[in-house]
Order: structure tokens, then sequence, then C-alpha cells
């Protein structure tokens, strides 16, 4: 990604964005809401064109669709597809989207009960996904992300509405991936500190402006307080990261305001 942007008519989510993510790095991506860290997913996704600027995705143009990217959306409601069973949830991930010939029903069955098993799913595999937990839901929709053996994962909001418990859960398959497999993950995520032990890089949107950097450098005072134009201050408490005095706090789950403009990078 080069010089990269993306508005909405006249409102500029995000400019001037320069991005290289590596094969097996966990890139977090930050921000409150109206940031545009969907809209940053959706363009890797090729559903969003950018404004201006470059992008591609393993040396080719964003293709949506694209069996080297895994996908695990935001949690939704669930209302057309509450009673279909988690294999077939997962079997989506694997000819879902596939045009021509498809794979043989034997290979993708064993392929869905490999991919079950991995996520340690097995055990509700013939349940209706609408009778699931919300922690067993995101299991299944890793498992469905991971059907096709992507060499990028995208997770948008995986952790949403998860007890603490289901949220370690997801963070350990997704680093179990990317330290297996080599995958690497980009993790829009209100709450770092889940995955503060994972991460290797920040990219922090805000209205206005972004940051990259390692954990370290932009969870900073100094580097939050230019980023949003007015006084942050980050503090480390037992491992955890808290910010204070800033229009959005991202060791705190969602519904965050918007904050003001801050200074581009």
């Amino acid at each position: 990604m080069r010089a990269a942007a993306l508005s909405y008519g006249e409102r500029v989510v995000w400019q001037h964005l320069d991005l290289d993510v590596r094969p097996g790095e966990f890139l977090a991506v930050l921000g409150p809401n109206g940031a545009g860290k969907t809209s940053f997913v959706r363009a890797l996704l090729g559903q969003r064109p950018l404004s201006a600027g470059t992008l591609t995705v393993l040396g080719r143009p964003p293709r949506n669709g694209s069996r080297h990217i895994g996908y695990v959306p935001q949690q939704a409601a669930l209302s057309a597809q509450a009673m279909v069973r988690a294999r077939d949830l997962v079997r989506f991930g694997i000819d879902g989207h596939a045009f021509g010939p498809r794979p043989r029903a034997g290979a993708v069955r064993r392929r869905v009960d490999e991919v079950l098993a991995s996520v340690g799913a097995t055990a509700y595999a013939d349940v209706p996904v609408g009778l699931l937990s919300g922690g067993e839901r995101q299991r299944v929709r890793i498992g469905q992300a991971l059907a096709t053996d992507p060499r990028i994962l995208l997770c948008d909001e995986p952790l949403l509405s998860l007890d603490l418990h289901h949220q370690r859960t997801v963070t350990e398959l997704v680093d179990a991936r990317r330290r297996s497999h080599g995958t690497a993950v980009v993790f829009v995520t209100h709450e770092i500190n889940p995955v503060l032990g994972l991460v290797d890089r920040v990219l922090y949107l805000a209205r206005g402006g972004h940051r990259v950097g390692a954990p370290d450098e932009v969870l900073t005072s100094e580097s939050l307080t230019l980023l949003y134009g007015t006084q942050v201050d980050v503090v480390r408490v037992r491992g955890r990261v808290v910010v204070v005095g800033a229009p959005d706090e991202v060791a705190r789950p969602p519904h965050h305001p918007e904050p003001p403009h801050g200074a581009r990078p």
C-alpha cells in the first residue's frame, strides 16, 4: 500500500498511508468508531476501491473472493444462517464462492473435519450455528476463514461480545495459525490488551491521521497526543495498556465517541 487514501464523498477517512504487511506478521488495527478500520479491511478484500494511491495483495490488485485471503467478519445477526450447521458454514468457506468444477464431496468432507478439529469445534460440528455461544461461533468462523489455507487472515473485530476466556481462545487460535503457517494477520480491534503480547506492529487510525509502528512506539503519550491533537496519557498497569484523556480509549471495549481531528503524520 503506497500513498493510499480512502474517502466517502468530501470526507477523507484516511490518507497518505504507506504500509507493507509481511508473511507471519501480526498487525493490530486500532482506532475509534468512524476512523476507517473496517473500510481498511474492505479495501484489502477488494470490496472498496481506494480514492488515491496503490494497493496490491500478494502482488496483485485486491480481488473479492480470493482463496488466498481468509476473512473473519464482525459478529452479526444470524437470521439467514441460524439453522445452518457449523460444518456447513465451514464448507461454504471451501466451495461457497467457487466457480467451475467443485471439489469432490469426499475431499471436502475430510477438509471440513480437519478444519473443525483444528479450531476445536468437532464436538458441535452438526449443531445449528444459531444455537452456539458467541465463542463457539467465532471458532467456526475462524475455521471457515482458514478452510482454503489462506496466506492472509483478516479479522474484523473478532473479540466483540466475547468474555475474557473466549477472547483468549480466539486470539490463541489466530496466533497459532500465523506461527505454524506463516500467515499474515490483520486484526481489527477496539481492545488491544488481549492481543498486546502477540502484536508485531500497530496501525492506529484516527480521523485526520495515523501511526504505524511497534506497540511500544505507537501506544505512548507522545504519539497519541500528536495524533489526536489533545493531551493523552498512556500508562501500563500490570502489563495492560490504559489510555487516559483521549477521546477514544484503546484499552476499553467498544462504543467510543469520535475524536477531534488530529495532526497528520
